[in-house]
């Protein structure tokens, strides 16, 4: 009796012993398959590279990275200072998209660079706007005074027409959005109109009397929209012309990562997002 009694603890002690083992065996087969299924996850990820102004390009780019990951794609944001090094990487491949400049910027600078890239998408409008520096009014403005503005040709010829908006200069009536200094025709005050790149502008205002600043420089440098002593007109040539967009090199526009892209930025919850964040000083046109 005391011999069967053994061999059936025996029996079940094996039995425990295998169900254990199995259990332990299905346990680490679970981990083993969670960890390759994450890891392929991610290897599945198609990255997307874009180059962008940092205010407020990139926030708005990587607002949507989540949405696209969802989709298989891995948003890269580079962040630049300038609009020239952007789109020298994208034309030499090392970008697939950028985010930084209006169309009569890219068409300009394709034009004096011999590139080849493309508008995909209008995204938003920056409206321009005059900053004090030395003076804290167009109406106080003193004969001489020193206006800077950009010295890139369609943001200076933008600086110009809000000047001329404000009755402080005329220009050439066929100047438009090629204007520069060489089309005023009467400049009642016989201001100083110095030429800066753009970035430079807000550092620049403790030197002159005002300064003409791109909007996502203005925002860079804490300037309030509010603030400005004059500002583009929703109805103006600049506000029906300058949309920034997404841009790409020629012959890329119809990828699927471009247009997964351009979806997730073009979406209501980036609309609402450039809405309640930049009050005014981004506005969506999409």
């Amino acid at each position: 009796m005391k011999k069967k009694i053994l061999a059936a603890l025996l029996t079940l002690g094996v039995a425990g012993g295998l169900l254990a083992g199995c259990s332990n065996t299905t346990a680490a087969t679970a981990d083993k398959k969670t960890q390759v299924t994450k890891e392929d996850s991610e290897k599945e990820l198609e990255k997307i590279t874009v180059g962008a102004s940092v205010t407020p390009h990139a926030e708005i780019l990587n607002s949507v990275s989540e949405k696209l990951k969802e989709q298989g794609y891995e948003l890269e944001v580079v962040e630049y200072n300038d609009y020239v090094i952007p789109n020298t990487a994208l034309e030499s491949g090392e970008l697939d998209a950028n985010f930084i400049q209006h169309l009569p910027y890219l068409e300009d600078f394709n034009k004096e660079n011999n590139t080849h890239i493309v508008s995909v998408a209008d995204i938003h409008y920056e409206p321009f706007g005059i900053y004090a520096g030395k003076s804290d009014s167009l109406e106080n403005l003193a004969d001489n005074a020193v206006i800077a503005v950009p010295n890139d040709t369609t943001n200076e010829a933008r600086a110009l027409l809000l000047l001329q908006d404000e009755g402080l200069i005329k220009l050439k009536e066929d100047a438009g959005i090629t204007a520069t200094v060489t089309d005023i025709v009467e400049n009642p005050k016989n201001l100083e109109i110095k030429e800066l790149e753009a970035a430079q502008l807000p550092g620049a205002l403790q030197d002159v009397d005002a300064a003409a600043i791109n909007a996502n420089y203005a925002i860079g440098a804490g300037l309030k929209l509010k603030d400005a002593l004059a500002v583009e007109k929703a109805d103006s040539l600049a506000a029906q012309t300058y949309a920034n967009i997404i841009a790409v090199k020629e012959g890329s526009e119809n990828d699927a990562k471009i247009k997964a892209l351009v979806d997730a930025v073009k979406s209501d919850e980036v609309k609402k997002f450039i809405e309640e964040k930049y009050e005014g000083a981004v506005v969506p046109v999409f």
